[in-house]
């Protein structure tokens, strides 16, 4: 192995030394912890350690990174200090997650680092939004996202780096290729010759690098990084390198042929570096064993006080609240405000106007929303006056467009991204369920996105672009779901979840966009997420619904004039407004729970079931539900009709009012 010092000085290269095994001098003592059985596991980062180190001494400080599993460098080369990083492993209080995650599996906003997930590629597209967000500012800064050889045959991987590539995002993405993904070897991963070469089908400059190699990998990335800032494109970098441990240490190493330890251990990054200063006179053997010592003594204090540390004192309220971000949501009043007719499109396309003018840091993504206004057109004519950066038309990459909205939160910025369709959400349920939903819990990062989702049946639009997709998202702890049934609502609830600093998935009926008319009240006004709304009062029963579900309540009222009950539009399906629904329990005594969605697994159940447990003294009969078929969403009009709710209505009305 051969270094080049360049211009550096003799106290730069020794602080370098400093920086590479330190994270080394850690991992020896987690391991014998783990042989104490004083830790649950470890991902060992042993023989990597250049790539972290040397990475992120190229980088800013408010540069963001992306980290896996064996990036422990980065970590102590930004100084975070050992002791909170044991807290966290050890699952105390005082750990970035407050015990909520575990290992490696977590970020700091204060040091620039975003942490993983156990599905591993997400981190790449979430770089792409950091890299958005300083691109927009006009800081000549980039982000980094580290993913190994395995990650790379996720699609994550492909829709980050063609994201990034179409964008022109000062990404660097380093591949740590270390031969194997758990016990799969790369030759049953990949068959290209070198990771790098991927690059290329992006438009993209790659460049395959000695891994071990401390001073080229900071040299490589260093010359990464001014490339993508003055060029404003991303760059691949393969790392060649290998792990001397198992994935994790319970998983062993007995699958790799002893060959490969032999030739990678006279390949080691530290030994090898070592050698080299010492021979250029910068290191002696007496520097080394004290510098051993010192790490030694600093480590074994900090681990004293992390295996000191209390107990986790539960608090159960102190969890549910911090699954969210503090945000009050409120109800601003209209009264005496002027009103316009509107349909609801264009109450949403009104509520994103005022929204884009009221905060200069909202961006835009979508399929199609740019020039061509979005099928729907709920964007047309904003990119000619908010411009491109903040209106972006996107590929077709669902997934890599969610994290990318993670990562322009990481930099405070808003963001909305548009689903053509509800039903391609299915695409970036990863992003949504362990990003979106999480990253505010366990460690403090808020994720500021509203993603709308044109939803629904009643336009023969068959099974793949009409699916009621709500309850997919109501059972996530960390996301709110949002869906109005007339204009003023989408106005007011739209403005509302684009203040909210949290994920709210916003649900808008296709089949109720140009079809149904109210007056909306003029300019900005907001409308409390998380309460429903009576839209009118009975005597007989309650009909309890939302979205399409309003409707057909209400024309069923004008077709049955006899009948008196009370209609209740949710409006907010998470969090539910369970106040209100028992006070229409206790008002008429008998409840149907009307939706679009299938019935099985809808939200009739869950809101049935609290009924039941909660207001079950307040009930002359069961709570009944009208849903929709359990089949996929037919095309033919025919066969649509007969799947939908609305025509099973009047059967479930008169077995609740016999019963």
């Amino acid at each position: 192995m051969k270094f080049h010092r360049g211009n550096r000085s003799d106290e730069e290269l020794y602080d370098i030394y400093n920086q590479l095994v330190y994270p080394r001098y850690i991992e020896e003592k987690m391991l014998k912890l783990l042989r104490q059985g004083r830790v649950s596991k470890w991902f060992s980062g042993i023989g990597q350690e250049a790539i972290a180190v040397g990475s992120t001494l190229a980088l800013d400080a408010d540069e963001w990174m992306m980290t896996m599993h064996r990036n422990l460098g980065v970590f102590t080369t930004r100084n975070v200090s050992f002791e909170k990083l044991f807290l966290q492993w050890q699952g105390k209080k005082e750990g970035f997650t407050r015990g909520r995650d575990r290992s490696f599996h977590f970020g700091s906003t204060e040091h620039h680092i975003c942490g993983m997930i156990s599905h591993l590629g997400p981190q790449l597209s979430v770089a792409g939004g950091s890299a958005l967000a300083k691109k927009l500012k006009g800081e000549k800064k980039v982000a980094l996202a580290f993913t190994g050889e395995g990650g790379t045959s996720q699609g994550e991987f492909h829709e980050a780096l063609n994201v990034a590539a179409v964008w022109r995002l000062p990404v660097i993405f380093v591949i740590e290729n270390n031969g194997y993904g758990l016990s799969t070897p790369s030759s049953e991963q990949y068959v290209c010759e070198n990771l790098a070469d991927r690059g290329v089908g992006y438009g993209m400059a790659s460049k395959v690098i000695d891994g071990n190699n401390i001073l080229e990998v900071l040299d490589e990335i260093s010359a990464a990084k001014k490339y993508c800032v003055e060029e404003q494109k991303p760059m691949l970098i393969e790392c060649k390198t290998f792990r001397m441990r198992g994935h994790e240490e319970a998983s062993g190493t007995k699958y790799v042929p002893q060959d490969l330890f032999d030739y990678w251990e006279k390949k080691d990054p530290i030994k090898n570096f070592e050698n080299y200063l010492i021979e250029e006179g910068i290191l002696t053997k007496e520097k080394v064993e004290n510098l051993h010592a010192s790490f030694v003594e600093s480590i074994n204090k900090d681990v004293v006080l992390g295996l000191d540390a209390a107990p986790l004192d539960v608090d159960t309220e102190l969890e549910k609240r911090e699954v969210f971000a503090e945000h009050t949501s409120v109800t601003t009043s209209t009264e005496g405000v002027d009103t316009e007719d509107m349909k609801i499109i264009h109450a949403v396309k009104d509520a994103l106007h005022i929204s884009m003018k009221k905060h200069d840091k909202l961006i835009l993504m979508g399929q199609d929303i740019a020039e061509y206004g979005g099928v729907f057109k709920a964007t047309e004519g904003f990119v000619e006056e908010f411009g491109k950066a903040r209106v972006r038309n996107t590929p077709l990459c669902e997934s890599a467009i969610l994290g990318a909205a993670v990562g322009l939160s990481l930099e405070g910025y808003k963001a909305m991204v548009e689903m053509q369709f509800s039903d391609f959400v299915s695409c970036g349920m990863t992003q949504i369920i362990n990003n979106f939903a999480k990253l505010h819990y366990r460690w403090g990062q808020n994720v500021d996105v509203v993603v709308r989702m044109p939803t629904g049946a009643g336009v023969a639009a068959g099974p793949y672009h009409s699916q009621s997709t709500e309850t997919w998202f109501t059972h996530t702890a960390g996301l709110k779901v949002v869906y109005p049934s007339t204009p003023e609502e989408a106005k007011g609830l739209l403005i509302s979840a684009i203040d909210d600093p949290n994920p709210v998935l916003f649900f808008e009926h296709k089949a109720l966009y140009r079809s149904i008319d109210g007056h909306v009240p003029v300019g900005e006004y907001s409308i409390e997420i998380g309460k429903a709304n009576k839209v009118q009062s009975g005597d007989d029963f309650s009909i309890i619904t939302y979205g399409a579900g309003v409707h057909w309540a209400k024309e069923y009222a004008q077709l049955h004039p006899e009948l008196s009950f009370t209609i209740l539009d949710l409006r907010t399906l998470s969090p539910l407004d369970y106040n209100a629904i028992r006070e229409v329990v206790k008002e008429t005594n008998k409840v149907l729970i009307l939706h679009e969605d299938n019935l099985f697994g809808g939200l009739g159940g869950e809101i049935s079931a609290w009924i039941m447990e909660n207001c079950f003294e307040d009930l002359d009969a069961p709570v009944f539900r009208c849903a929709s078929m359990d089949t996929p969403i037919p095309f033919a009009k025919e066969l649509e009709d007969n799947f939908l709710a609305k025509k099973y209505l009047d059967v479930k009305v008169q077995e609740l009012l016999a019963y």
